[in-house]
C-alpha cells in the first residue's frame, strides 16, 4: 500500500476531520457504481480499496506521528507505487483531469509500454492524433500481446479512417473548378459553331 496520506491527498499534519472530509470527496469521485459497465470500473474498485485501507489506517493511527513509508516496507512501496500511479493517471484522463495526468506522466522516467499507452490516451484527449498514434504504436511494439493497447491503437486507426474517407470520397465524386470551366467553354464553342452563343460575354 502507498503512503496513506498521499492516497487521501492530505498532509501528514491533517486532523481526523480533514482526513474524513478528504476520504468522502475521493470516495464520491471514485465509487465504482458510477462507472456502470465502463472498463474503468475495475480500476475504480482498486482505487476504492486503496482509499478504504488508507482511511482505516489513518483513523487508527492518526495520533502516531512516526509514520514513514518504511512502515510498509520499502520494496513493497516501490513496487506498487508505479502501478498505483498509472491507475491514478488513467482515472484522471478518463475524468478529464488532463493537467494532473500530464504532470505525473512527465515525472516518470521509465517510458515503458504502459507509459506510452497512457501518453497516447492523453494526446488523443487533447486532439493530438499524430502524437497519440506514435505513443500507442510504441506501446503495442513493446507489449504486442496486450489487448488493451491493441484495442486503443485500433480505435485510433478507425477514427483516422473515418476522417479521411469523406474527404477522399468527395474529391472523387465532386468535379473541380477547372473541369467545370472546361466543360462550359466546350459547350460555348459548340453553340457558336451552330450559330448560337451559350456564354454571351465570350
Amino acid at each position: 500500500m502507498r503512503n496513506p496520506y498521499e492516497v487521501l491527498e492530505v498532509s501528514k499534519n491533517a486532523s481526523k476531520d480533514e482526513i474524513k472530509r478528504a476520504y468522502r470527496e475521493l470516495a464520491k469521485k471514485y465509487h465504482p457504481d458510477q462507472y456502470g459497465n465502463n472498463p474503468l470500473r475495475e480500476l475504480a474498485e482498486d482505487k476504492m480499496k486503496e482509499l478504504n485501507e488508507a482511511y482505516d489506517y489513518l483513523m487508527k493511527n492518526s495520533s502516531n506521528d512516526s509514520y514513514s513509508t518504511s512502515s510498509y516496507g520499502n520494496n513493497t512501496y516501490n513496487n506498487q507505487n508505479s502501478s498505483d500511479m498509472y491507475r491514478s493517471i488513467e482515472m484522471a484522463i478518463q475524468n478529464g483531469n488532463l493537467r494532473y495526468a500530464e504532470e505525473n506522466l512527465s515525472r516518470i522516467t521509465t517510458r515503458d509500454a504502459e507509459w506510452n499507452y497512457l501518453m497516447g490516451l492523453l494526446n488523443l484527449k487533447k486532439g493530438w492524433y499524430n502524437e497519440a498514434y506514435n505513443n500507442l504504436s510504441v506501446a503495442c511494439n513493446i507489449d504486442p500481446h496486450n489487448g488493451k493497447y491493441r484495442d486503443a491503437f485500433n480505435r485510433l486507426n478507425n477514427m483516422n479512417q473515418s476522417y479521411r474517407e469523406p474527404y477522399y470520397n468527395n474529391r472523387r465524386r465532386d468535379p473541380d473548378l477547372c473541369n467545370i470551366c472546361a466543360t462550359l467553354y466546350c459547350l460555348d464553342c459548340c453553340c457558336e459553331c451552330g450559330g448560337g452563343d451559350f456564354i454571351g460575354c465570350c
